[in-house]
């Protein structure tokens, strides 16, 4: 499956490069399937970076739609839209280059769902040649009213740690258990005594989840296996939280299989930070949408979800805002709505237009806006 997810991406990078091309642009590839491009107006001034992440899911797609995937790697959480809709954006400001004061920076970013590609492009130097003075992401959001533009304020959207954890026993005959160390019968206990991190040891203010999604253990009904997997993820608004509750999964994990004859590994997989939107900035933003754009589409707010992005590694380096726009509800039509990354999830295609032309006029407003 990684190798069709992988796939996936290099044929989009390579779709990428030659629409670009085809539109006047000069892409580079940039950590193998990223694409790069860039766009400069006649007068000199600040550059803005526009992202789009463009990863799918390892879900085999069932939604009633004519380009359902049949390869079991799915855009279950919008990403092909947002590469289309930052494609329209590449095409708009090529139409609207003379109004530029400065440049854009177009940036088609891989493995957003893995938490590795906003670091990995980081390390690369996305943010320089040229210089990057401020970034901008836009997320669809099935279940939300199409066409409304949410913008958190400050800390809005969860940092995530996801970890693993390796649980060693001593397989043995099911028939015979005292012969071995069960590492399901360990793996049972840890899982347990987690749930009791959130409840007891985290304050109730504080926003934070833990939750476990993979138990992997076994082969056959009557042999005690030598091994268990488990993998999960944290999500919490403060990195201190996440760090916390990490050292406890640690603790708790090595202790019980110790006291169980067994032995137990926790490791990190990938992590991304709480994601913090410049405040200024989404004021600023916001302005700008309300006067091309039907102003009470445009809600601001500053209590976030639990959802994460890996667009939050750009937050800490440059300011930044990362918008949501409504993909659609069921009273609209009844197949918007399902939960993203469900097999099942159908966006409203028509609000890709929109998401083209928020990209490009937020880009020309913000760099004519500081062009000093």
């Amino acid at each position: 499956m990684a190798e069709e997810l992988l796939w996936n991406v290099q044929t989009n990078a390579r779709n990428i490069f030659n629409k670009l091309k085809e539109y006047g642009y000069f892409p580079q590839k940039l950590c193998k399937s990223a694409v790069v491009a860039t766009i400069s107006g006649k007068q000199p001034g600040k550059t803005i970076l526009l992202r789009a992440d463009m990863d799918a899911l390892p879900i085999q797609e069932a939604a009633p739609v004519p380009f359902a995937s049949k390869n079991g790697s799915m855009h279950a959480c919008g990403h092909d839209m947002h590469t289309a809709m930052l494609l329209g954006a590449a095409k708009l400001l090529r139409q609207y280059q003379q109004d530029l004061v400065g440049t854009v920076k177009l940036v088609f970013q891989p493995d957003e769902e893995g938490f590795t590609g906003a670091k990995a492009m980081l390390k690369a130097g996305v943010l320089e040649n040229p210089h990057v003075d401020a970034g901008i992401a836009f997320h669809i959001v099935s279940g939300i009213p199409s066409g409304t533009v949410m913008c958190g304020s400050g800390t809005c959207m969860a940092g995530c740690t996801l970890f693993q954890i390796h649980i060693k026993g001593t397989g043995c005959h099911g028939a015979m258990p005292e012969t071995g160390v069960d590492p399901i019968n360990i793996a049972a206990h840890i899982y347990l005594s987690l749930q009791e991190i959130i409840a007891r040891e985290i304050a109730p203010t504080q926003p934070a989840a833990l939750t476990i999604g993979r138990f992997s253990a076994g082969e056959a009904p009557n042999i005690i296996p030598e091994d268990v997997i488990l993998e999960g993820t944290i999500r919490a608004m403060d990195c201190k939280i996440s760090k916390y509750i990490f050292d406890r999964i640690e603790e708790i994990s090595i202790q019980t299989a110790s006291l169980f004859r067994g032995q137990a590994c926790v490791k990190e997989i990938a992590s991304a930070p709480p994601l913090q939107n410049d405040s200024e900035m989404v004021k600023e933003l916001a302005s700008y949408m309300k006067e091309c754009y039907e102003p009470y589409k445009i809600v601001l707010f500053t209590q976030g979800g639990m959802g994460s992005e890996d667009f939050a590694s750009y937050t800490y380096e440059r300011p930044c805002c990362y918008m949501l726009i409504g993909a659609g509800t069921p009273e609209e039509n009844p197949l918007f709505g399902k939960p993203m990354h469900n097999d099942h999830v159908v966006f409203n295609e028509e609000i890709l237009s929109l998401g083209s032309a928020l990209y490009a006029s937020n880009a020309i407003n913000w760099l004519r806006n500081h062009s000093q």
